[in-house]
């Protein structure tokens, strides 16, 4: 069974509060996630794997760590998940970015692919997939089994705020895959909401409604 982390580091216990407030603008939001996204990948990435490598230091010669060249894809669902790449990318810049689109049918909430552009050596790569919120886990789940179709075997899932039945259906369906979260929040409402959650993080991201 794949792990199940939340993150519950006080800066992003912090950070998460600041825009889970309704009166929190989106320039504020869009600074914070990427804030937090960061915080998050630090440990996302901790066991990335090293190599020794001999280098000169101005004193001597040494043998030291280097990432051993596994070649990271970030994936975004989008669109909300766009606002978590920078974030990454910024300790990670080598990272090339695949995309997955969703859209939720508003009527039976379910989600449906429409969009899939993915590095050519996807099946190579350390993956990870981010979208602010695990919900139902609808989309995770089809994002997931869009990557597994095209050979991808090492797939992490970085969201900000998680539900139960989100959680459960991703492990259900997926339990090889390792989930990083900021916060698992209380439960679903009817429309499919995270309470208390953040709203509309692509709304919030994007200043749309």
């Amino acid at each position: 069974m794949g792990k199940f982390q939340v993150m519950d580091h006080p800066l992003i216990q912090h950070k998460l509060t600041i825009i889970r407030n309704k009166n929190c603008g989106t320039k504020v939001f869009r600074e914070v996630v990427d804030e937090i996204t960061m915080l998050m990948a630090y440990d996302v990435a901790r066991d990335m794997p090293l190599k020794d490598v001999e280098i000169e230091t101005p004193i001597a010669k040494t043998t030291v760590k280097t990432l051993a060249g596994k070649k990271v894809a970030i994936v975004p669902i989008l669109r909300a998940g766009i606002g978590m790449v920078d974030g990454i990318m910024k300790l990670i810049p080598a990272a090339k970015i695949g995309h997955i689109g969703m859209y939720r049918d508003e009527e039976t909430l379910e989600p449906h692919e429409y969009f899939v552009k993915l590095p050519a050596d996807i099946d190579q790569r350390q993956i990870f997939v981010v979208d602010p919120m695990l919900a139902t886990g609808g989309s995770a789940i089809m994002a997931i089994d869009a990557l597994k179709k095209r050979g991808a075997t090492n797939i992490k899932f970085v969201c900000l705020v998680s539900a139960p039945e989100g959680v459960k259906a991703l492990r259900e369906a997926h339990p090889d895959i390792d989930i990083y979260t900021a916060a698992l929040d209380d439960h679903l409402n009817e429309n499919g909401y995270i309470v208390p959650g953040l709203g509309d993080a692509g709304d919030r991201l994007f200043g749309t409604k």
